[in-house]
């Protein structure tokens, strides 16, 4: 509980414990026969005790041109009370009203724990080792790409890198939401905001601090409040039109009748301030964005971030979930099983594997990567000779492979798509072969082919599952791998749809044909980890992005990001933003049944101030309780 909490919370005892006093000689009628200014003052005392904010922040909001909200309600309504005589009631309105607030300003607090904890990831200090091994302690804001930086037991660590030198377990549960610490050692990657829990590392950093992950992440969250769900806008717009008509509504309360002689004047205003008190809107105000922001947080418990609760409630109704393969559904660590030389070639194996290695030296694709790994750990050497080859001669076909000069003649690396656009004829299709082929054609020849293997995540088929069982009805791969790969990852995760061989841009114009084909209430999410995915992840109605591993610019388009690459959170979001609807759902329902039946009462002069509290601040404190089950994480 923060000070301000805890003032209010003593101001309400205090209050509270002079008002039973007063109300006890109320009822007792030992007040009975005290002169009627004596008691309106010793009614005004905890009146203005516990009410002075609300009023001062009425006569501002008035001042600045705000008339119409619950602080100008609940004066308006306190002062016609004591206008009346009903002083009790004036005290009693003030009181819950301020107990409602501190119900409400501890719910916001608790929904926002979870996500501030995030915000304290941010690392305060970087020690940078100089030439000389000296360390230099500098702000995050300071550190270039390439620096080394020294991290001690305990330290957070400032940027995105890889470890040059140490070993040690990296707590990540501030970003990922996992307990259990990482393994690291040389060349392991390591991403900002994680805390080193023994040893010391030496770290390259590969990143500057505005572009590494813990950076973008704060600015992530600290915009996350700005984007909200059509529900919040909904009930501010009925909020800023709602309050003024009820306003006018207690004020003809108060006026006609007793021109009309049906009502005493006293009874009147009375019957006005009830309703004046219950028709105020904070439990609806509150209770909903309460709601979305549980929901935010308790994703962020699981390291899942939700960039807005706009995209938690489009979240809410995916009825289509499609993958991308490499990286989301498979791990996108590429291994050469398999190398064949052509029969006619007249190429060995071992000339074949140097030949595609060499071709792909410029390219960081992972296949390309895979295949120089390939090769230098068959060769035993340390880097491959360059010398044969020209970096400026090399590019990189979408969706093809590679083109270069390899000792000074066409050099082809890629699908079947790349060989039949260039002639080649006479290479295999090797069908039965499981795995990526990687086509080698040289100087107009058919040479042989690399095969490459893709190893499926351990969760992937968890998360397919899952996902089902919260109630997504369809699920489809997209992937430029072969027909034949794509189909047998498919089948042993059992995704619905596998659509393969496909282009960077085809992706996007499948998705635009199934987002067509969607009902307005269907919501087609896509989960991806690339460069090539951010399209198609702003195209989507939700886009899922990998967090740790994924793209800056997939991040950037994605609307929910799993900070930890484990797709086995998807139904868990879902589930979460499923929840948060149906919460919000029946607080709006709970608070306007309840409110359009006290202020009928009240019109009609059945019911009295003390149900009208109730109507007001016991309906705001029920909903906000409601809204506080949104924390709770939903595992599937």
């Amino acid at each position: 509980m923060t000070k301000k909490q805890k003032k209010t919370r003593n101001r309400i005892l205090i209050v509270l414990g002079i008002f039973t006093v007063l109300l006890i000689l109320e009822k007792t009628g030992l007040l009975e026969n005290v002169p009627l200014i004596v008691r309106f003052l010793i009614f005004l005392v905890p009146y203005v005790m516990i009410g002075y904010d609300v009023i001062k922040k009425a006569a501002v909001n008035i001042s600045h041109g705000q008339v119409f909200d619950e602080n100008f309600l609940m004066m308006i309504a306190t002062f016609g009370a004591f206008g009346i005589g009903e002083y009790p009631e004036a005290v009693a309105v003030m009181l819950f009203y301020q107990i409602g607030e501190l119900f409400q300003s501890y719910a916001v607090g608790k929904s926002r724990q979870s996500i501030t904890e995030m915000m304290s990831i941010a690392p305060e200090i970087a020690n940078i080792v100089g030439e000389n091994g000296e360390v230099n302690e500098v702000d995050p804001s300071e550190v270039k790409i390439g620096d080394t930086l020294l991290v001690r037991a305990g330290e957070k660590i400032p940027v995105d890198g890889v470890v040059i030198e140490g070993e040690s377990f990296i707590d990540t549960a501030a970003l990922t939401g996992e307990s259990v610490p990482r393994r690291v050692v040389k060349d392991s990657d390591v991403i900002s905001g994680c805390v080193n829990g023994e040893g010391i590392l030496k770290i390259r950093a590969v990143k500057a601090y505005e572009d590494s992950t813990v950076s973008r992440i704060l600015e992530l969250v600290e915009n996350a409040s700005d984007k909200k769900s059509r529900m919040e806008n909904f009930i501010t717009r009925f909020a800023r039109y709602y309050t003024p008509v009820v306003t006018v509504g207690a004020l003809l309360l108060a006026i006609i009748p007793p021109i009309l002689g049906q009502l005493a004047l006293s009874d009147s205003i009375k019957r006005a301030c009830i309703f004046l008190i219950v028709s105020c809107p904070c439990a609806l105000v509150i209770s909903v964005p309460l709601g979305f922001f549980g929901g935010i947080g308790a994703s962020s418990k699981i390291g899942v971030l939700v960039k807005g609760s706009n995209f938690l409630e489009a979240a809410s109704g995916i009825k289509t979930v499609v993958f991308d393969k490499t990286g989301t559904l498979t791990k996108g660590e590429f291994k050469v099983t398999d190398v064949v030389s052509s029969n006619g070639a007249k190429i060995s194996r071992d000339e074949l594997l140097e030949m595609a290695a060499t071709g792909e030296a410029f390219s960081n694709h992972p296949i390309a990567r895979s295949v120089l790994t390939a090769y230098l750990n068959e060769s035993g050497k340390k880097d491959i000779d360059r010398s044969s080859i020209s970096e400026a001669d090399t590019k990189e076909i979408s969706g093809r492979g590679i083109e270069t000069l390899y000792k000074g003649k066409k050099l082809l690396l890629g699908n079947s798509k790349l060989m039949n656009e260039n002639a080649i004829s006479s290479f295999a299709e090797a069908d039965s072969v499981s795995g990526t082929i990687v086509y080698v054609g040289y100087d107009g020849e058919y040479k042989g082919y690399v095969v490459i293997s893709d190893v499926i995540k351990d969760t992937a088929k968890a998360a397919i599952v899952g996902i089902k069982k919260v109630g997504v009805a369809k699920t489809v791969m997209l992937t430029g791998d072969r027909k034949d790969v794509a189909e047998d990852v498919g089948r042993k995760l059992g995704i619905d749809e596998v659509i393969s061989q496909l282009l960077p841009a085809d992706k996007v114009e499948r998705v635009e044909k199934m987002l067509s084909s969607e009902d307005n209430d269907s919501k087609l999410a896509f989960v991806g980890d690339g460069i090539n995915d951010a399209p198609v992840l702003m195209r989507a109605d939700v886009g899922i992005a990998m967090g740790s591993l994924g793209s800056d610019a997939a991040i950037e388009a994605a609307d929910i990001v799993i900070m930890d690459d484990d797709i086995n959170k998807i139904p868990s979001v879902i589930a979460i933003a499923r929840k948060t609807i149906r919460i919000v759902k029946e607080n709006i329902v709970f608070a306007l049944s309840v409110k359009v039946i006290i202020l009928i009462l009240g019109a009609l002069g059945l019911t009295t101030m003390w149900l009208a509290v109730f109507g007001d601040v016991g309906v705001a404190v029920i909903a906000i309780l409601n809204s506080m089950r949104a924390l709770k994480t939903e595992k599937i």
